[in-house]
């Protein structure tokens, strides 16, 4: 194993635990996303002043857009927070898109073969089906665990919430390769910035929600 799994490994324990306090703490859950909104504007500040240097409308209209984003981002997750059910849905949302990740993450690396997209040639076809599998699968267990119903129209809001994962992880990736960078950052060992760690979920959590919303 090497040194940068096992920097990963340890980070993503850190990170569950982090997870875990913030659903069972709404004070904690409010902390943590201001500093991860605050993290993720610096770094995406960094990718944009790389790409843009010398336009400067574009690169202050680019960010303005971004900051706004994060901010109804953040703000709604605090809001909706205090609703028991609908906090219950941003979590379960919030593993599926992990789920995403990880599946992705390990697919690829087991079965490789032909990638996905030129703009991350990490990413593989296979990759791919493996965050659609197991996000899927995460999120039909979960509900399954909690309600004891079959319901598979809750695998149709594992796939879109994955896709959507997908097309955010694509989106900054596009952006670092634009900006010639490897990670948005260094805040997390093993992981790189925040940004490549939620860089799915600014997509995936809201698709997800309102598919949830517009089936139920």
């Amino acid at each position: 194993m090497t040194n940068n799994t096992k920097k990963r490994i340890y980070t993503s324990i850190i990170l569950f635990l982090i997870l875990f306090l913030m659903l069972i703490d709404n004070y904690i859950l409010a902390y943590f996303l201001i500093v991860i909104g605050v993290i993720s504007i610096l770094e995406f500040f960094r990718m944009i002043l790389k790409i843009f240097n010398n336009e400067n409308i574009k690169a202050f209209l680019i960010n303005c857009i971004f900051i706004t984003y994060i901010f109804v981002f953040c703000s709604a997750l605090i809001v909706l927070s205090n609703f028991t059910y609908f906090k219950l849905l941003i979590f379960i949302l919030l593993l599926t898109c992990i789920a995403s990740d990880i599946g992705g993450f390990v697919f690829g690396k087991f079965f490789q073969g032909p990638k996905l997209a030129k703009i991350s040639p990490n990413k593989t076809v296979s990759g791919a089906l493996g965050s659609l599998i197991l996000s899927s699968v995460t999120i039909f267990s979960i509900v399954y665990y909690l309600t004891k119903n079959l319901d598979f129209n809750i695998i149709l809001i594992g796939f879109i919430t994955s896709i959507s994962c997908q097309i955010g992880d694509l989106s900054f990736s596009y952006l670092k390769r634009k900006s010639k960078l490897k990670d948005t950052g260094n805040f997390l060992p093993g992981h790189g910035g925040v940004l490549d760690r939620i860089d799915g979920i600014l997509i995936g959590v809201p698709v997800g929600f309102f598919t949830l919303l517009i089936l139920y």
